[in-house]
């Protein structure tokens, strides 16, 4: 490591990426993650302790370095490695196994990836492939990573840099059913968006949104591809956010917290009819990713299937939103909330970047969303005690008081 703040910050500027180290210099975001724990993490230099209230959109919704999944993978390590995308794997067919019975079984499927972006993919590819249409309808504002078919279907801001979009995808706003409807028609694959779209400010959707939207697939002849990489695994209070709208979709599409921040996995659970397409006996491998659904990754999965699915686990979840819910109503922001998947929404951006700094000074980190930055992604760890859940609420009175 190197000894000094500026030190680091000279070779950063120098080999990965000056601006970006310029933007949160702006910002007064220039810690660096050095000892992690639970729900804390200290910076490296000023050795100030934060509440990870952001968690990377939830790759640390079980804490930082979460002694079930770390010990798990540790002792594996020994004896697996990725394994061979080629050969049938005991460990990924056991996840994939915990991943399906998550829906009932209503989505049999399991395709393993190593990013957001490239089960976001998988999914479209599916779509296209089952439906021999090419059309992708998304939500403006969303966002589904950084990939080929995932950028496309995303907001404009992160696409538009690199040259036009790739033909037939279409936006329409959130909350919208009547644009949908409009949307929607005999030459579209699929809809996709998120179960609450984080980038955009987490907007709660309207009650009958998703029954709509599906609604509107089936008379089209369309899928519904439902983006749970931020929602998903507990976050809301339920295994998945699209199950608080008594919807099944074609494909769910999970990550992030999916090892609980150790190995890079993801997953697109599908039906069976969505999963033809990739699974050829005559082209078996017209979809691979080698280190898609490592067995390492699918040791560390496990762990966190496992803890998510404790009797009481998701109890506490709805429980804790309830006191946040509670306790910070007098505060100065509107608290969008479903879970613990929050969203503080201040008046305008200066003014939720303003809070954001006064959070901080309470050793808080949370961060703004990016599509609409009036609001802070507030995002705890799922693992809060009682008493952790208490002095968190009393730094977000303290940093407004």
């Amino acid at each position: 490591m190197y000894d000094a703040f500026e030190d680091l910050a000279d070779a950063f500027r120098k080999h990965v990426a000056p601006k970006k180290l310029a933007y949160y210099q702006r910002m007064g975001l220039q810690m660096v993650m050095g000892r992690r724990e639970g729900i804390w993490f200290e910076d490296e230099y000023t050795k100030t302790r934060f509440i990870n209230c952001h968690c990377n959109g939830g790759v640390f919704s079980l804490g930082h370095c979460n002694p079930r999944v770390s010990s798990a993978v540790a002792d594996a390590l020994g004896s697996l490695d990725i394994g061979n995308h080629h050969f049938v794997s005991g460990q990924r067919t056991q996840l994939a196994a915990q991943l399906s019975a998550t829906m009932d079984d209503q989505l049999p499927r399991v395709v393993f990836g190593v990013s957001g972006g490239e089960a976001i993919d998988v999914a479209i590819k599916a779509a296209r492939g089952a439906t021999g249409r090419s059309t992708v309808v998304s939500v403006e504002g969303g966002y589904h990573g950084h990939t080929g078919l995932a950028m496309a279907a995303g907001d404009p801001a992160f696409r538009d840099p690199f040259g036009p979009n790739l033909p037939g995808f279409v936006q329409v706003p959130y909350n919208d059913l009547d644009a949908m409807e409009a949307a929607v028609d005999g030459e579209t694959a699929a809809v996709i968006l998120e179960a609450i779209p984080a980038t955009l400010g987490m907007p709660i959707p309207d009650p009958g949104y998703f029954a709509g939207i599906r609604e509107i697939c089936d008379r089209h002849g369309a899928r519904l591809l439902v983006d749970e990489v931020q929602t998903g695994l507990g976050r809301t209070g339920k295994w998945w956010g699209i199950q608080h709208e008594d919807v099944v979709p074609d494909a769910l599409i999970t990550g992030k917290g999916l090892s609980g921040g150790i190995y890079p996995i993801t997953a697109t659970l599908l039906t069976k009819e969505l999963h033809e397409v990739l699974d050829s006996e005559t082209n078996p491998f017209v979809h691979i990713s080698t280190y898609g659904g490592a067995e390492l990754g699918c040791i560390a999965a496990r762990a966190v299937l496992d803890v998510v699915g404790e009797p009481g686990f998701l109890e506490h979840v709805n429980l804790l939103s309830e006191r946040f819910a509670s306790e910070l109503a007098p505060l100065p922001f509107e608290l969008r909330r479903r879970g613990l998947f929050m969203g503080l929404r201040f008046g305008s951006e200066p003014e939720a970047l303003g809070a954001l700094l006064r959070i901080l000074q309470q050793g808080v980190f949370c961060f703004p969303a990016g599509n609409d930055r009036s609001v802070l992604q507030f995002l705890p760890p799922l693992i809060l005690s009682d008493d952790e859940a208490g002095d968190l609420i009393e730094r977000m009175k303290k940093a407004f008081g």
